[in-house]
Protein backbone atom coordinates (compact mmCIF):
# COMPACT_ATOMS: atom_id res chain seq x y z
CA UNK A 1 0.00 0.00 0.00
CA UNK A 2 2.88 2.37 0.59
CA UNK A 3 4.36 1.72 -2.80
CA UNK A 4 0.58 2.34 -4.40
CA UNK A 5 0.80 5.88 -2.72
CA UNK A 6 3.84 6.66 -3.13
CA UNK A 7 3.89 5.69 -7.08
CA UNK A 8 0.63 8.04 -6.82
CA UNK A 9 2.26 10.91 -5.53
CA UNK A 10 4.95 10.92 -8.25
CA UNK A 11 2.84 10.28 -10.96
CA UNK A 12 0.90 13.35 -9.20
CA UNK A 13 3.94 15.28 -9.35
CA UNK A 14 4.91 14.55 -12.54
CA UNK A 15 1.69 15.44 -14.34
CA UNK A 16 1.81 18.70 -12.01
CA UNK A 17 5.52 19.74 -13.15
CA UNK A 18 4.37 19.00 -16.88
CA UNK A 19 1.48 21.51 -16.64
CA UNK A 20 3.61 23.85 -15.39
CA UNK A 21 6.47 23.68 -17.69
CA UNK A 22 3.42 24.15 -20.57
CA UNK A 23 2.07 27.04 -19.25
CA UNK A 24 5.06 28.62 -19.39
CA UNK A 25 6.20 27.78 -22.22
CA UNK A 26 3.12 28.76 -23.67
CA UNK A 27 3.36 32.45 -25.55
CA UNK A 28 0.74 35.26 -24.15
CA UNK A 29 -1.25 37.08 -26.30
CA UNK A 30 -1.61 40.81 -25.99
CA UNK A 31 -4.47 42.79 -27.76
CA UNK A 32 -2.68 45.96 -28.11
CA UNK A 33 -1.50 47.90 -31.49
CA UNK A 34 2.54 48.01 -32.54
CA UNK A 35 4.32 51.10 -30.45
CA UNK A 36 5.33 53.27 -33.36
CA UNK A 37 7.50 56.19 -33.40
CA UNK A 38 6.30 59.46 -34.81
CA UNK A 39 8.00 60.77 -37.52
CA UNK A 40 9.83 63.91 -36.87
CA UNK A 41 7.61 66.68 -38.82
CA UNK A 42 9.26 67.76 -42.19
CA UNK A 43 11.52 71.26 -42.00
CA UNK A 44 10.04 73.69 -44.27
CA UNK A 45 12.50 75.36 -46.26
CA UNK A 46 12.63 77.39 -49.44
CA UNK A 47 9.99 80.20 -50.22
CA UNK A 48 6.52 79.30 -49.84
CA UNK A 49 4.59 82.17 -52.66
CA UNK A 50 1.27 82.28 -53.69
CA UNK A 51 0.01 81.61 -56.75
CA UNK A 52 -1.90 84.37 -58.28
CA UNK A 53 -4.89 82.40 -60.36
CA UNK A 54 -8.18 83.82 -62.12
CA UNK A 55 -11.60 82.07 -62.09
CA UNK A 56 -12.89 82.54 -65.25
CA UNK A 57 -16.54 81.40 -66.65
CA UNK A 58 -18.18 78.82 -65.23
CA UNK A 59 -21.35 76.86 -67.50
CA UNK A 60 -24.32 75.00 -66.47
CA UNK A 61 -24.21 72.61 -69.16
CA UNK A 62 -27.31 70.63 -68.02
CA UNK A 63 -30.52 71.75 -68.85
CA UNK A 64 -31.92 71.90 -64.97
CA UNK A 65 -33.56 75.29 -64.65
CA UNK A 66 -32.10 76.99 -68.08
CA UNK A 67 -35.68 77.17 -69.58
CA UNK A 68 -36.15 79.73 -67.36
CA UNK A 69 -33.45 81.93 -68.05
CA UNK A 70 -34.24 85.24 -69.97
CA UNK A 71 -31.43 85.66 -73.24
CA UNK A 72 -28.62 86.94 -71.63
CA UNK A 73 -29.18 86.59 -68.31
CA UNK A 74 -26.49 84.52 -65.99
CA UNK A 75 -27.27 81.14 -64.55
CA UNK A 76 -27.55 80.85 -61.03
CA UNK A 77 -26.71 77.09 -60.91
CA UNK A 78 -23.49 78.19 -62.67
CA UNK A 79 -22.52 81.09 -61.21
CA UNK A 80 -22.91 79.01 -57.90
CA UNK A 81 -20.34 76.67 -58.78
CA UNK A 82 -17.94 79.50 -59.14
CA UNK A 83 -18.56 81.40 -56.17
CA UNK A 84 -17.77 78.06 -54.17
CA UNK A 85 -14.49 77.44 -55.96
CA UNK A 86 -13.49 80.64 -55.51
CA UNK A 87 -14.32 80.45 -51.51
CA UNK A 88 -12.46 77.39 -51.16
CA UNK A 89 -9.69 78.69 -52.66
CA UNK A 90 -9.17 81.87 -50.76
CA UNK A 91 -10.12 80.01 -47.90
CA UNK A 92 -7.24 77.79 -48.26
CA UNK A 93 -4.73 80.28 -48.28
CA UNK A 94 -2.66 79.28 -50.99
CA UNK A 95 -3.53 81.72 -53.38
CA UNK A 96 -4.44 85.29 -54.33
CA UNK A 97 -8.01 84.58 -56.19
CA UNK A 98 -8.95 86.96 -58.84
CA UNK A 99 -12.49 86.85 -61.01
CA UNK A 100 -12.83 87.25 -64.71
CA UNK A 101 -15.93 85.49 -65.47
CA UNK A 102 -16.30 86.25 -68.82
CA UNK A 103 -16.06 84.22 -72.60
CA UNK A 104 -12.71 86.19 -73.56
CA UNK A 105 -10.81 85.49 -69.96
CA UNK A 106 -8.00 83.44 -71.43
CA UNK A 107 -6.96 86.03 -74.08
CA UNK A 108 -7.46 89.20 -71.25
CA UNK A 109 -5.11 87.38 -68.94
CA UNK A 110 -2.85 86.47 -71.99
CA UNK A 111 -2.90 90.30 -72.57
CA UNK A 112 -2.21 90.98 -68.79
CA UNK A 113 0.87 88.97 -68.80
CA UNK A 114 2.27 90.11 -71.65
CA UNK A 115 1.37 93.67 -71.37
CA UNK A 116 2.03 96.20 -69.41
CA UNK A 117 -0.15 95.83 -66.68
CA UNK A 118 1.49 95.54 -63.01
CA UNK A 119 -0.07 92.18 -61.80
CA UNK A 120 -1.59 89.35 -63.74
CA UNK A 121 -2.97 85.74 -63.15
CA UNK A 122 -0.61 83.48 -64.93
CA UNK A 123 -3.26 80.56 -64.69
CA UNK A 124 -7.31 80.74 -65.47
CA UNK A 125 -9.44 78.38 -63.84
CA UNK A 126 -12.74 77.13 -65.92
CA UNK A 127 -15.68 75.20 -65.49
CA UNK A 128 -18.99 73.71 -65.88
CA UNK A 129 -21.84 71.76 -63.96
CA UNK A 130 -22.07 68.96 -66.15
CA UNK A 131 -25.08 66.99 -64.57
CA UNK A 132 -27.56 68.23 -62.41
CA UNK A 133 -30.74 66.48 -60.89
CA UNK A 134 -33.40 65.91 -58.39
CA UNK A 135 -35.59 63.22 -57.53
CA UNK A 136 -38.17 62.18 -54.74
CA UNK A 137 -38.55 58.99 -53.81
CA UNK A 138 -41.70 57.59 -51.40
CA UNK A 139 -42.41 54.39 -49.34
CA UNK A 140 -45.71 54.11 -47.56
CA UNK A 141 -46.60 51.21 -45.15
CA UNK A 142 -49.42 50.34 -42.59
CA UNK A 143 -50.20 53.95 -41.03
CA UNK A 144 -46.85 55.13 -42.48
CA UNK A 145 -45.20 57.18 -45.23
CA UNK A 146 -41.62 58.36 -45.68
CA UNK A 147 -40.51 60.80 -48.42
CA UNK A 148 -37.15 60.81 -49.84
CA UNK A 149 -35.79 63.82 -51.68
CA UNK A 150 -32.35 63.56 -53.29
CA UNK A 151 -29.85 65.83 -55.57
CA UNK A 152 -27.06 65.27 -57.39
CA UNK A 153 -24.39 67.04 -59.24
CA UNK A 154 -21.56 67.14 -60.86
CA UNK A 155 -18.61 69.84 -61.65
CA UNK A 156 -15.80 69.89 -63.97
CA UNK A 157 -12.61 72.13 -63.82
CA UNK A 158 -9.84 73.05 -66.18
CA UNK A 159 -6.38 74.82 -65.73
CA UNK A 160 -5.78 76.92 -67.89
CA UNK A 161 -2.25 78.07 -68.64
CA UNK A 162 -2.84 82.45 -69.84
CA UNK A 163 0.07 82.45 -71.99
CA UNK A 164 -0.52 79.48 -73.81
CA UNK A 165 -4.15 79.29 -73.72
CA UNK A 166 -3.55 75.63 -73.05
CA UNK A 167 -5.64 73.25 -70.50
CA UNK A 168 -2.98 71.84 -68.52
CA UNK A 169 -5.08 69.73 -66.14
CA UNK A 170 -8.62 68.57 -65.96
CA UNK A 171 -10.49 67.08 -63.31
CA UNK A 172 -14.33 66.28 -62.01
CA UNK A 173 -16.21 66.12 -58.21
CA UNK A 174 -19.39 64.70 -57.79
CA UNK A 175 -21.77 65.13 -54.83
CA UNK A 176 -24.99 64.51 -53.56
CA UNK A 177 -27.18 65.26 -50.52
CA UNK A 178 -30.69 64.11 -49.54
CA UNK A 179 -33.27 64.94 -46.91
CA UNK A 180 -36.13 62.60 -45.56
CA UNK A 181 -39.35 62.71 -43.77
CA UNK A 182 -41.84 60.54 -42.48
CA UNK A 183 -45.25 60.77 -40.49
CA UNK A 184 -47.59 57.83 -38.59
CA UNK A 185 -50.92 58.00 -38.89
CA UNK A 186 -51.19 61.35 -40.80
CA UNK A 187 -48.86 62.90 -38.05
CA UNK A 188 -45.27 64.38 -38.33
CA UNK A 189 -43.23 66.33 -41.05
CA UNK A 190 -44.42 66.56 -44.94
CA UNK A 191 -42.15 66.10 -47.31
CA UNK A 192 -41.92 70.23 -49.07
CA UNK A 193 -39.61 71.13 -51.33
CA UNK A 194 -36.11 71.75 -50.32
CA UNK A 195 -33.97 73.90 -52.40
CA UNK A 196 -31.04 74.05 -49.66
CA UNK A 197 -30.29 70.46 -51.38
CA UNK A 198 -28.94 72.31 -54.56
CA UNK A 199 -26.64 74.24 -52.92
CA UNK A 200 -25.54 70.81 -50.93
CA UNK A 201 -24.88 68.88 -53.70
CA UNK A 202 -22.95 71.37 -55.90
CA UNK A 203 -21.05 72.14 -52.69
CA UNK A 204 -20.26 68.44 -52.04
CA UNK A 205 -19.15 67.90 -56.19
CA UNK A 206 -16.99 71.03 -55.58
CA UNK A 207 -15.62 69.37 -51.68
CA UNK A 208 -14.63 66.04 -54.02
CA UNK A 209 -12.41 68.07 -56.36
CA UNK A 210 -10.41 71.10 -54.65
CA UNK A 211 -7.65 68.70 -53.24
CA UNK A 212 -6.61 67.74 -57.03
CA UNK A 213 -7.09 71.39 -58.01
CA UNK A 214 -4.92 72.79 -55.13
CA UNK A 215 -2.07 70.21 -55.42
CA UNK A 216 -2.05 70.95 -59.64
CA UNK A 217 -2.14 74.65 -59.20
CA UNK A 218 1.05 74.44 -56.19
CA UNK A 219 3.02 72.80 -59.07
CA UNK A 220 2.94 75.15 -61.15
CA UNK A 221 5.94 77.38 -60.82
CA UNK A 222 5.92 80.93 -59.25
CA UNK A 223 6.90 83.44 -61.10
CA UNK A 224 6.27 87.58 -61.51
CA UNK A 225 7.12 90.07 -63.60
CA UNK A 226 9.71 92.97 -63.84
CA UNK A 227 8.58 96.34 -63.96
CA UNK A 228 11.89 98.51 -63.73
CA UNK A 229 15.19 98.19 -63.53
CA UNK A 230 17.49 101.45 -62.35
CA UNK A 231 20.91 100.73 -61.82
CA UNK A 232 21.35 98.03 -59.26
CA UNK A 233 17.54 98.06 -58.32
CA UNK A 234 15.06 96.11 -59.97
CA UNK A 235 11.42 96.97 -59.42
CA UNK A 236 9.32 93.83 -59.50
CA UNK A 237 5.62 93.09 -59.08
CA UNK A 238 4.01 91.04 -56.10
CA UNK A 239 4.99 91.69 -52.59
CA UNK A 240 3.69 90.75 -49.08
CA UNK A 241 0.81 89.39 -50.06
CA UNK A 242 2.33 86.73 -52.13
CA UNK A 243 4.60 85.92 -49.37
CA UNK A 244 7.29 87.94 -49.84
CA UNK A 245 9.31 89.35 -47.84
CA UNK A 246 12.56 91.17 -46.88
CA UNK A 247 15.46 89.45 -47.48
CA UNK A 248 14.51 86.92 -49.50
CA UNK A 249 16.34 85.79 -52.63
CA UNK A 250 15.00 85.81 -56.24
CA UNK A 251 16.31 84.19 -59.64
CA UNK A 252 16.06 86.23 -62.82
CA UNK A 253 15.54 83.96 -65.89
CA UNK A 254 14.99 84.25 -69.40
CA UNK A 255 11.97 82.79 -70.73
CA UNK A 256 12.15 80.08 -72.43
CA UNK A 257 10.78 80.25 -76.39
CA UNK A 258 7.38 79.04 -77.19
CA UNK A 259 7.39 76.66 -79.79
CA UNK A 260 4.61 74.60 -81.54
CA UNK A 261 4.59 70.66 -81.42
CA UNK A 262 4.57 69.29 -84.66
CA UNK A 263 3.42 65.90 -83.13
CA UNK A 264 0.63 67.49 -81.24
CA UNK A 265 -0.13 71.14 -82.79
CA UNK A 266 -0.14 72.47 -78.67
CA UNK A 267 2.42 75.20 -77.67
CA UNK A 268 5.08 74.03 -75.75
CA UNK A 269 7.66 76.52 -73.73
CA UNK A 270 11.39 75.45 -73.48
CA UNK A 271 13.51 76.07 -70.36
CA UNK A 272 14.65 79.60 -69.82
CA UNK A 273 18.07 80.05 -68.98
CA UNK A 274 18.83 82.02 -65.28
CA UNK A 275 20.55 85.81 -65.79
CA UNK A 276 20.71 86.47 -62.60
CA UNK A 277 20.23 86.93 -58.54
CA UNK A 278 18.07 89.25 -56.81
CA UNK A 279 17.15 90.22 -52.95
CA UNK A 280 13.94 92.02 -51.90
CA UNK A 281 14.99 95.66 -49.53
CA UNK A 282 11.16 96.89 -49.62
CA UNK A 283 7.97 96.85 -50.74
CA UNK A 284 5.36 99.81 -52.31
CA UNK A 285 1.44 99.73 -53.33
CA UNK A 286 -0.82 97.70 -51.85
CA UNK A 287 -3.98 95.32 -53.26
CA UNK A 288 -3.02 94.21 -57.13
CA UNK A 289 -0.98 97.52 -57.54
CA UNK A 290 1.39 95.92 -54.80
CA UNK A 291 4.95 96.23 -56.24
CA UNK A 292 8.60 94.80 -54.56
CA UNK A 293 11.89 96.65 -54.84
CA UNK A 294 14.96 94.39 -55.14
CA UNK A 295 18.37 95.03 -55.37
CA UNK A 296 20.64 92.36 -58.12
CA UNK A 297 23.44 90.36 -55.99
CA UNK A 298 24.52 88.54 -59.17
CA UNK A 299 24.05 88.72 -63.00
CA UNK A 300 23.44 91.52 -65.80
CA UNK A 301 19.47 92.38 -65.35
CA UNK A 302 18.65 94.38 -68.42
CA UNK A 303 15.60 96.58 -68.61
CA UNK A 304 15.67 96.15 -72.34
CA UNK A 305 15.24 92.43 -71.81
CA UNK A 306 11.15 91.70 -72.29
CA UNK A 307 11.86 87.88 -71.91
CA UNK A 308 13.22 88.42 -68.21
CA UNK A 309 11.06 87.04 -64.92
CA UNK A 310 11.69 86.66 -61.49
CA UNK A 311 11.35 82.99 -60.23
CA UNK A 312 11.88 81.52 -56.62
CA UNK A 313 15.13 80.32 -56.35
CA UNK A 314 14.59 76.39 -55.50
CA UNK A 315 13.00 76.45 -59.00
Amino acid sequence: MERLRATLAFGVMFIFANAVDAIAAEPSVISSAPTTVPAPAPIKTGLNLKRRIAVGIFSNATQYGRALLLPGERDPLADQAADMLVARLVESGEFIVLERRDLSSVKKEQALVGGAVAVGADTVLVGSVTQFGRQTEGKTGFLTHKARQVASATVEVRLVDSRTGQAFFSTSGSGTSEVEVGNFAGFGSQAAYDSSLNDKAISAAISDLMTNVINNLKQKPWSTDILSVSGSDVMISGGLAQGLKVGDQLQVTRRGKVIISRQTGLPIELPGDAVGTIQIISFFGAGDAEGSRARILTGQVSASDVDLIVTSKEQ
